[in-house]
């Protein structure tokens, strides 16, 4: 969890539209999704008036939820009641049938959650209000609640609502940007891995192919059962076989001796 200060606010920030563009900007800067999540945190807080403290909630693949930021440590206390009670707004706000928004203005009486409710009143909170940060088509990405706690009864007004409602498209936008950056980035990784797991595959089928007079395919059944006999990756397996077995001098074909057993002719 992390927690972010307060933005203070600009002459400009009291015009709404200048202020969501200005969010725009700042969350198309972000590169990871704790930064992205910071930002919309620290937004919401300012942007609507009645919240004392804001968090995220993200559901995982296991299904459970946990909180990534929060402006002040009261919401990230607030949020772990929920999870551990299985009630309350961010929890049914992650729910992938949940509602789009959940809205609590008497959490003292509030019939749905009668362990959490309570609970959160003796913490001085009386209103809670969660969006829904919908999830990407397609995994890994999460899905996840905004989260606005207030120390007022009945805080929200239904322009707070509707204002929450478009921090959080604009989150689930650019969290959607950033999942897909990251697995872009993953996949190149992956592909330079593969690459070099190739190059040397082959510097090994050679080496065999010279030492043990092999066709491609046979030296590469070799360093397949080999690595099976082993217990090791047929990377690791042909690093070794790069090497131990090439030529200390061009034209030099090695010293049979200090090979592997399965290298020698």
């Amino acid at each position: 969890m992390a927690a972010v200060p307060r933005h203070v606010l600009t002459p400009d920030d009291a015009n709404p539209a200048a202020r969501f563009l200005s969010l725009t900007h700042a969350l198309l800067g972000t590169t990871s999704v704790t930064q992205t999540l910071a930002r919309v945190v620290t937004f919401a807080r300012d942007a609507v008036s009645s919240a004392d403290a804001v968090s995220v909630t993200l559901r995982g693949r296991d299904g459970e939820c946990h909180t990534t930021v929060e402006t002040d440590w009261p919401a990230a206390e607030l949020d772990g009641l929920q999870y551990s009670l299985g009630e309350g707004g961010c929890v049914e706000a992650t729910r992938p049938d949940g509602p789009a928004t959940v809205v609590s203005v008497d959490l003292a009486a509030e019939p749905r959650w009668r362990r959490f409710g309570p609970a959160a009143a003796r913490r001085g909170f009386h209103s809670l209000l969660s969006t829904a940060l919908p999830s990407d088509a397609e995994p890994p990405c999460p899905s996840g609640a905004l989260n606005v706690y207030s120390r007022r009864p009945d805080a929200f007004t239904h322009h707070d609502r509707d204002t929450l409602l478009l921090v959080a498209t604009h989150a689930s936008l650019a969290l959607a940007r950033t999942e897909a950056v990251a697995r872009s980035e993953q996949e190149v990784r992956q592909l330079r891995r593969a690459v070099a797991s190739r190059d040397v595959i082959g510097q090994a089928k050679g080496i065999l192919m010279v030492r043990r007079h092999l066709t491609a395919d046979e030296a590469f059944d070799v360093l397949c059962r080999t690595s099976q006999d082993l217990n090791v990756k047929v990377r690791d397996l042909a690093e070794t076989v790069a090497r131990e077995g090439a030529p200390t001098a061009p034209g030099d074909p090695g010293q049979c001796g200090d090979l592997p057993a399965f290298m020698r002719p």
